[in-house]
């Protein structure tokens, strides 16, 4: 109970620093219902706006500006991280009014812990990571407000259940920056498929569902990763609907 309540607390105090820092606009993610469209080629092309809470950044965000799709490798030495493949595609879109259009140009930033639930390039009680910049990275958004990454299932580490953390910035009028930071879960009944395969099994069993997670509580159900098996891991695509103000 005494771990819970000091992750509670140091979610409160980090959202309030961040409030208080938050100058140059806000961003946030609504639904919409699907309506037709006057072209059919956006509508062909526009991804579905969904409910979507924004949640902690946490303290393993670095900005790299390190702009790759297959965020697998470590650019320092070559070496690849090891894992169930995941292709993970989010398509951002920007809602006017009733309606979501493909919002383009938009830097969309990913990264979370490795088999191990080792993150890259930050220094914890539990290890030092400097100078790596493995599973990190980010994409710019096309014109049908696509981003795509190469990664791995992510692991597992005290205190968390299984996530990935997604951060959305770009530029609106007048010069004003627009940021969202949020993060993506898995089904517990696949993580627990995956964490017997290595290298994930050499850490013996998780401590922590989704159920467990205080993070998770505040929204998370909206935020589950839907993931169709492919020949090699997983895939999953992800529509993020974000009213810029």
């Amino acid at each position: 109970m005494k771990n819970n309540n000091q992750q509670l607390n140091w979610i409160l105090n980090r959202r309030q620093t961040l409030a208080l820092f938050r100058v140059a606009g806000t961003a946030i993610l609504v639904g919409c219902l699907p309506r037709k469209f006057q072209s059919v080629q956006a509508q062909s092309s526009l991804p579905g706006c969904v409910i979507s809470p924004e949640q902690t950044e946490g303290p393993y965000f670095v900005d790299e500006k390190l702009k790759r799709s297959d965020i697998r490798s470590d650019p320092a030495d070559g070496s690849v991280k090891e894992g169930v493949p995941l292709q993970l595609t989010l398509r951002v879109s920007q809602v006017n009014n009733t309606q979501c259009q493909p919002l383009a140009n938009a830097i969309v930033d990913i990264w979370h812990c490795d088999a191990l639930g080792l993150y890259s390039d930050v220094e914890d009680p539990r290890f030092n990571t400097i100078g790596k910049k493995f599973l990190r990275g980010y994409q710019v958004t096309d014109v049908n407000g696509t981003v795509q990454f190469t990664t791995i299932y992510p692991g597992w580490y005290q205190g968390r259940t299984v996530h990935i953390h997604f951060k959305v910035r770009t530029e609106g009028t007048s010069n004003q920056s627009y940021e969202f930071t949020s993060q993506l879960y898995f089904d517990d009944a696949i993580s627990d498929r995956v964490y017997t395969q290595a290298p994930y099994a050499s850490k013996g069993q998780r401590t922590l569902k989704n159920a467990q997670d205080g993070i998770f509580n505040n929204g998370g159900q909206q935020l589950l990763l839907n993931l169709t098996k492919t020949s090699q891991g997983y895939a999953a695509t992800f529509d993020i609907g974000m009213q810029i103000a």
